[in-house]
C-alpha cells in the first residue's frame, strides 16, 4: 500500500528540503483489483483509466490535488477536511452511476479512507504517519464506501449533512496507537443516526439486545422479542440503573455485532444477549451478560422451563443482572421489578402481538384497529392484566390525536376510562401514568398532565418515551428549559431516536431565543427524516425554519421555507395549527403565528 510514499533509507530529507504541514489525506484503491485483472486485464485497465480520470476531476473540483496514483491506488490531499469528504461522497456517487452500466462481475468499486494528519512535503509528494493512517483506514472500508478517522469526524460532524456509524477502535499495521474509525452512511438505513461518542454514565449501564429466535418459526419473533422487552421494562424501573431503550437496542436485531461496538455506539458498559427456542409447551432460554469494557463474561446460563414459568423466568433473569452488577434494591423496588402481570400465557401472547403489530405497522387506521382488536382479545382472556388495557387505551388516543376518528373528544374519553381501569389494576405501572399524562395534555389539563408525567418518570426513570412525552407536555405548558432537559434525557436513553424528538428541541430553542441552534437542529431533523424515507413528515422542517429565520432577520429565507411548507402540505393554515396546538399560555401560540404571518402564511 503506497510503499513508494516513504523516502528510501540513506536518502534523508534535510531541513532545507522538508516542509511540514497539516493536510486532509484521501486514500483510495480498488476492491478485488487482482480478481478483475485476472479475469480480463485489458478491460480492467480501460475501466481503471476512465474511473481514475473521473476521480481526479472531482478531486480538483473540491480544491484537492492528486499526489500519487500507482497501480489501482490514488492518494490526494486537501487543505480542508470538509472538501475532502465532499469530494469522496461525490466520487462514490459518480462511480456508482458508472458501475450501473457494467455487468456485476466487472464493476469497479473503490474503497476510500480519509485522515487529518501532519505530513512532510517533498516536492509534489507527501509522507508520514498521516498518510499511512489514511491508507489503513481505507483498508477498513467496504467497496463503494468511505471511512474516516476520529479527528476528521470531529471536524465535520456538525458541518455536513451526513450520517456516521462508529466502527470502534482498530489496531493496524505499523501504527503504534489504535485508531478510531467512522463509516459514512451514504445511504443510511431507517432509524440510523450519528454515533455521539458518549461518556459512560456514573451508574451501571446496560443494553439488552433482542434475543435470537431459534425456533425456526418467524411467527415466534414477537415471543423472543417480548423476552428482551420485558427484561428492559423491569430494569428500566430501577433508578440505580441506566438502561438503553428498546427501539435503539433493537436496531441490532439480526446483525452479527460485537459487544464493544454496541457499547461505544450506545454509550453503555454492559450488554445482555441471548436466544430463545420454543417447542411445544417448553422453552429454552440462554442469556449472557458481558462487560464490554473488559471483554469479560460476568455470567452465562441456560434455562429449560415450561411456558407457564416464563414470567417468573423473565423476573429471575432481571434480578440476576441486578445482582451481578451489585445493584441493591429496596423492597419497594423489588416489587416494582416484578410488577403485575398475568397467569395466562395466551393473554400475554395476545398482548405481545397487539404491541408488536402496532409498532411495526406505524400510524394507520388499519394498524390501530387491528391492535385494538387483539388487545381486547387479551383482556377477555385475563380481565386483571393491566398491560393490554394500556395498549387498548393508546389505540383510542391515536385515533383522536391523528384524526383517525370522526369524534376525537369521544375517543379521548374512551382512552381515559380504559386507562383508569389499568391504573386501578396496577398503580405502579409507569405506562399507565404516561398514558394519562398524554390524555390530560390534549384535554388541555396541563397541571394534571405534568403531575401524571412526573409520576411516570418516578416509576420508570429509564423510560425514554416517558421522558420524551414529558418534554412534549412541558413545552405546551410553557416550561421550555424543563422540556429541553427531558428531551435530551430521552435522546440519551434512545440514541436511535425518532425525528420528532428533534422537533421538540427546535420548538423549545425557538421560544428561549436560541435560534441558530434551532436552525441547525431543524436541518438535522430533515436529514434524519429523509434517511428514514418519511418525506411526508418533512413539512414541520419548513415551519421550524420559517419561524426561526424570521427571528434571525432572514425574511427571504423564511418566505422560501413557508413556500416549501405549502408545497408539501397545501392544507396548512394558522387555523389548522391552532386546532392541533395545546399551549397553556395563548401568547406562545400567537408569537409563533405572528412569525408565520411575516413569512407569508395565513
Amino acid at each position: 500500500m503506497f510503499c513508494s510514499r516513504q523516502p528510501k533509507r540513506g536518502d534523508p530529507i534535510t531541513e532545507e528540503r522538508a516542509k511540514r504541514k497539516l493536510s486532509a489525506i484521501l486514500s483510495a484503491d480498488v476492491k478485488g483489483y487482482s480478481r478483475l485483472m485476472g479475469e480480463d486485464e485489458l478491460a480492467t485497465v480501460r475501466t481503471l483509466e476512465t474511473y481514475r480520470a473521473a476521480i481526479a476531476s472531482l478531486i480538483g473540483k473540491f480544491r484537492g490535488r492528486v499526489v500519487d496514483s500507482p497501480g489501482d491506488n490514488i492518494l490526494a490531499e486537501f487543505a480542508s477536511v470538509v472538501d475532502a469528504l465532499d469530494a469522496a461522497v461525490e466520487i462514490q456517487k459518480e462511480l456508482k452511476e458508472k458501475n450501473a452500466d457494467l455487468p456485476e462481475n466487472r464493476r469497479m468499486e473503490f474503497r476510500i479512507g480519509i485522515n487529518l494528519g501532519d505530513v512532510i512535503e517533498e516536492g509534489e509528494r507527501i509522507y508520514g504517519d498521516g498518510v499511512n493512517v489514511a491508507a489503513r483506514i481505507e483498508a477498513l472500508s467496504e467497496g463503494g464506501g468511505i471511512c474516516i478517522s476520529k479527528n476528521v469526524y470531529d471536524q465535520v460532524k456538525n458541518k455536513l449533512s451526513l450520517e456516521y456509524e462508529h466502527l470502534g477502535e482498530h489496531t493496524v499495521k505499523n501504527i503504534a496507537e489504535r485508531i478510531s474509525v467512522y463509516k459514512i452512511l451514504t445511504e443510511p438505513a431507517a432509524g440510523s443516526k450519528i454515533s455521539e461518542g458518549f461518556e459512560l454514565p456514573d451508574k451501571p449501564s446496560i443494553a439488552v439486545l433482542p434475543f435470537t429466535n431459534m425456533s425456526g418459526d418467524p411467527e415466534q419473533e414477537y415471543f423472543s422479542d417480548g423476552i428482551s422487552e420485558e427484561i428492559i421494562t423491569g430494569l428500566s424501573k430501577i433508578p440505580q440503573m441506566f438502561v438503553i431503550a428498546r427501539n435503539s437496542a433493537f436496531t441490532y436485531k439480526g446483525k452479527p455485532v460485537k459487544a464493544q461496538v454496541v457499547s461505544e455506539e450506545l454509550g453503555v458498559r454492559y450488554i445482555l444477549e441471548g436466544s430463545v427456542r420454543k417447542a411445544g409447551n417448553r422453552v429454552r432460554i440462554t442469556a449472557q451478560l458481558v462487560d464490554a469494557v473488559t471483554g469479560h463474561h460476568l455470567w452465562a446460563e441456560r434455562y429449560d422451563r415450561d411456558l407457564d414459568d416464563i414470567f417468573a423466568l423473565q423476573d429471575e433473569i432481571t434480578m440476576k443482572i441486578l445482582t451481578a452488577l451489585q445493584v441493591e434494591l429496596t423492597e419497594g423496588q423489588q416489587a416494582r421489578v416484578y410488577g403485575t402481570g398475568t397467569n395466562s400465557f395466551e393473554a400475554y401472547m395476545k398482548f405481545l402481538q397487539a404491541r408488536k403489530f402496532f409498532t411495526l405497522s406505524g400510524i394507520s387506521k388499519e394498524a390501530v384497529a387491528l391492535s385494538r382488536q387483539i388487545a381486547e382479545e387479551a383482556i377477555q382472556l385475563d380481565k386483571d392484566y393491566p398491560a393490554p388495557y394500556v395498549q387498548l387505551a393508546w389505540t383510542h388516543w391515536f385515533d383522536a390525536r391523528f384524526g383517525l376518528t370522526d369524534s376525537p373528544t369521544e375517543s379521548f374519553k374512551q382512552a381515559h376510562a380504559i386507562a383508569q381501569k389499568a391504573e386501578a389494576l396496577d398503580d405502579a405501572f409507569p405506562d399507565v401514568h404516561a398514558l394519562l399524562a398524554g390524555i390530560h395534555l390534549y384535554q388541555r389539563r396541563h397541571d394534571l398532565a405534568i403531575a401524571k408525567g412526573e409520576r411516570a418518570i418516578a416509576l420508570g426513570p429509564n423510560n425514554a418515551e416517558v421522558h420524551a412525552l414529558m418534554g412534549h407536555i412541558s413545552r405546551f405548558a410553557g416550561r421550555f428549559e424543563q422540556a429541553i432537559a427531558h428531551t435530551r434525557k430521552a435522546m440519551r436513553l434512545q440514541p436511535h431516536y425518532p425525528p420528532w424528538y428533534l422537533t421538540e428541541l427546535v420548538m423549545c430553542y425557538y421560544y428561549v431565543g436560541r435560534h441558530e441552534e434551532a436552525v441547525a437542529l431543524a436541518q438535522k431533523y430533515r436529514n434524519l427524516t429523509q434517511s428514514r424515507g418519511e418525506d411526508d413528515f418533512l413539512w414541520p422542517y419548513h415551519l421550524m425554519m420559517a419561524i426561526n429565520y424570521i427571528r434571525l432577520g432572514r425574511e427571504r429565507e423564511a418566505r422560501e421555507a413557508a413556500a416549501g411548507l405549502l408545497r408539501l402540505f397545501p392544507a396548512f393554515s394558522l387555523e389548522w395549527d391552532r386546532h392541533y396546538s395545546h399551549y397553556k399560555n395563548p401568547s406562545h401560540l400567537e408569537r409563533q403565528h405572528e412569525d408565520l404571518r411575516k413569512a407569508g402564511l395565513k
